[in-house]
């Protein structure tokens, strides 16, 4: 598989901006990879795909306000700094990007707020657009994430070409995010509403929850013909032991287990035993799947559709088979379904 094997023409009409009015209420394409055939659903009815102990497994992570706005010493050029990962926390560096990145150079000061109540330096260059940032703040480290929260922006994704809405800090976080560090949302979880999880409670679905921090590296565009010399960022993954049980008792029972997003199915792939059960597992991953690849653990999995080239792409092939998936993507656009972090889902069994 090369990476032009995964380019499509995306009509710009099918980039959803906004989320379904119900998040349970987004379009839901069922692809069965048995029989080949493809059904057009809402995503509430995922209720009738599953029963009494069969496990979906969630990642909990919580997507933090990332884009914060400052002005330039001196100048006062406006530039955008996108909060990457925290490096130090008693020295408050952090890995950043900047925008516009040619303005910026090493020994720089930015300021942040209207009273100008947060300063940044800027002691490395990482990256073109990466750099390194010490944030300069009289207050305690709490008071210091306090002033990040207040300043920080929800980072929807660019390609969303409209203003930050105050209802986008909800819209941009599932129903059961816990655990702060995500630059972006797990966007498969976005579409479980209180009720629907509560409808499946009482069918017996069991909830396991991993996490796995999302940062901009998964939405890195491929750039490489050959596959194999892609190489992912590293991303924060704990598996819990409980996860592990959970999961891996379903599998004993010949139950389904199903990944909610493909940042789900990294998760539970960076950590699987030769015996092909989920273990726990504290640290990062750069793990990247592309066709032709054998799953350990998930035996289906929901999703979003994707970007043409990208790394998600390229794991819905290699888990529903590249000819189901360029067919599905086809019927997706004929159909008109919604593409990206705010539009419809696919359920691959």
């Amino acid at each position: 598989m090369k990476l032009s094997n995964f380019n499509f023409n995306l009509p710009a009409e099918l980039l959803a901006e906004y989320p379904a009015e119900n998040r349970d209420e987004a379009r839901l394409m069922v692809v069965n990879r048995k029989t080949q055939t493809i059904e057009h659903k809402l995503f509430k009815d995922v209720l009738d795909y599953f029963g009494e102990g069969d496990v979906m497994v969630l990642n909990n992570t919580k997507v933090f306000p990332a884009r914060l706005y400052g002005n330039k010493e001196k100048t006062g050029a406006r530039i955008e700094v996108f909060l990457l990962r925290e490096l130090n926390a008693e020295q408050r560096l952090w890995d950043v990007l900047v925008d516009p990145a040619r303005k910026i150079r090493i020994g720089n000061k930015l300021y942040f707020g209207d009273d100008d109540s947060l300063v940044a330096e800027v002691i490395d260059n990482t990256t073109s657009r990466g750099r390194t940032l010490r944030f300069l703040y009289d207050g305690s480290y709490e008071e210091f994430r306090a002033k990040l929260l207040e300043l920080g922006e929800t980072p929807i994704p660019k390609y969303i070409n409209r203003e930050v809405t105050p209802e986008d800090a909800e819209r941009y976080q599932t129903i059961y995010a816990k655990e702060e560090g995500a630059v972006a949302a797990p966007t498969a979880g976005l579409h479980f509403s209180k009720h629907l999880m509560k409808r499946l409670e009482i069918k017996g679905v069991e909830f396991a929850e991993v996490t796995l921090h999302v940062g901009l590296g998964t939405f890195n565009p491929v750039e490489v013909e050959d596959l194999s010399k892609h190489k992912m960022d590293s991303e924060e993954l704990k598996i819990s032991q409980e996860a592990c049980d959970i999961v891996n008792k379903a599998k004993v029972n010949k139950k389904r287990v199903c990944a909610v997003g493909t940042t789900t199915m990294r998760a539970m792939e960076s950590s699987v035993s030769s015996s092909r059960t989920l273990n726990a597992f504290e640290g990062w991953t750069n793990k990247f799947i592309f066709p032709p690849y054998d799953f350990s653990v998930a035996d289906c999995m929901i999703t979003n559709f994707h970007t043409p080239k990208s790394t998600l792409l390229m794991m819905i092939s290699a888990f529903c088979g590249h000819d189901l998936m360029r067919k599905a993507y086809d019927e997706a656009i004929k159909e008109g379904y919604k593409f990206y972090s705010y539009g419809d889902a696919m359920l691959i069994l």
